[in-house]
């Protein structure tokens, strides 16, 4: 990889914060996004922005062509069997309330039981503590290993044959903890049940395959894979999106309307109501192209090194409490020792050094966590062992300001 030319195509990355050259250390809130992407999204406004599906004119048929060529490479970039199981969402929360309120408003009663994570982000847990209430049915969780991970033997005592969904996240966005897809469905699909994966995480940097993980519902979002905000995917098995009832009704996912009834057209356009996420989709597919140029595995290993490397780092400093399993996906989550993460946050955007701190949407981790909050700095394609450096010098610079102030 050339991250020297690769750093050339993001325009927000050459830019001073503070006085400082920025370091962007938050690509697991959202990444930034490079010329080619933000060329895509203004050449559909300047040349081909007129609503899909719809109009028999030259510009609405372009629009159309790219809108469904971009459901076309996502089918291609994540193996799923057919273009049909592809639908345009909002982004990750939308394509899990989907499933929540489709398939488990069809398929739950109080019988049944619903499986996750405490390492869950909340858009994959509220949808399922909704639906628990709605239909009685019984929600459990996987208990966790010390290191923050969890064993395929807990895995098998918590699924029962009541289970009917079990939902948890491909990489936590808090510990990084990178889950065993494959093996949970087995186990899953030997009980009976379906499994949902948030793959917020987990497609801006592994490669995956839908087909091989036999997972039944894969969610995921654009902007955190370089793309635009507000553009997510939902995939499903065909068989089981053909057999849900659609959540959102109106103009474009209908097949006939009558004064008191009405029918859908067939997959994926049922699930997609209203004029859709057509610049969106446009630049989601200029990502994908982005990223499989660069190449997926060549990213996980960038990556890999350079949170290796920050660990290294860290380790080497006194009164620093990090979180999360050794083999972990490409961010580390710490705390400095009697320093709120807002204040060890502030000092480093001081240093022009952009991290995430908060509860990052996982406040039931943060129990388990024992913590209210945590500072997070998450790598991508772009950052460099130089980044990693001005983070560690900031770093020490905020425990010296603080060992001062107390």
């Amino acid at each position: 990889m050339d991250i020297k030319a690769i750093r050339a195509d993001f325009p927000l990355l050459d830019q001073e914060v503070n006085g400082h050259p920025l370091v962007y250390l938050d690509s697991a809130a959202t990444a930034q996004k490079p010329n080619q992407v933000i060329e895509s999204v203004d050449d559909y406004y300047r040349s081909n922005n007129a609503n899909v599906h719809r109009g028999v004119h030259t510009i609405g048929t372009r629009a159309t062509e790219q809108y469904e060529g971009a459901r076309d490479r996502v089918r291609q970039f994540i193996n799923a069997k057919e273009r049909e199981e592809i639908i345009f969402t909002r982004g990750t929360t939308t394509a899990i309330n989907i499933v929540a309120m489709s398939y488990g408003n069809q398929n739950l009663s109080p019988d049944d039981e619903i499986v996750i994570t405490q390492m869950e982000h909340h858009s994959n847990i509220i949808p399922w503590q909704q639906l628990s209430k709605r239909t009685g049915a019984t929600l459990k969780y996987i208990p966790m290993e010390s290191d923050g991970t969890i064993t395929l033997a807990e895995v098998e005592k918590t699924i029962t044959s009541k289970t009917k969904i079990v939902a948890i996240t491909h990489v936590s966005n808090v510990l990084g903890t990178i889950n065993p897809i494959k093996e949970i469905a087995q186990i899953a699909h030997r009980q009976g049940a379906v499994l949902l994966v948030d793959g917020a995480q987990g497609v801006p940097h592994l490669k995956v395959d839908v087909q091989d993980l036999d997972c039944d519902f894969y969610a995921f979002s654009g902007h955190k894979m370089v793309g635009p905000t507000g553009i997510g995917v939902l995939y499903g098995k065909k068989a089981l999106l053909d057999a849900m009832e659609p959540v959102e009704f109106g103009g474009e996912m209908i097949d006939f309307v009558d004064l008191y009834d009405s029918t859908w057209k067939e997959l994926p356009w049922k699930f997609e109501g209203g004029t859709p996420i057509i610049a969106g989709a446009v630049g989601l597919k200029a990502a994908i192209d982005y990223l499989e140029k660069i190449g997926l595995d060549n990213i996980a290993s960038h990556e890999q090194k350079l949170v290796e490397y920050a660990l290294e780092q860290v380790k080497t400093l006194d009164g620093i409490e990090l979180y999360g399993p050794k083999e972990r996906a490409g961010l580390i989550t710490f705390n400095l020792a009697d320093v709120h993460p807002h204040d060890t946050a502030t000092v480093l955007d001081t240093e022009g050094i952009a991290i995430r701190a908060g509860h990052h949407c996982a406040q039931p981790l943060m129990k388990w966590l024992d913590v209210t909050a945590t500072a997070r700095a998450s790598f991508y394609l772009y950052n460099t062992e130089e980044d990693v450096d001005r983070f560690i010098a900031g770093l020490k610079k905020a425990k010296e300001f603080f060992t001062d102030v107390f």
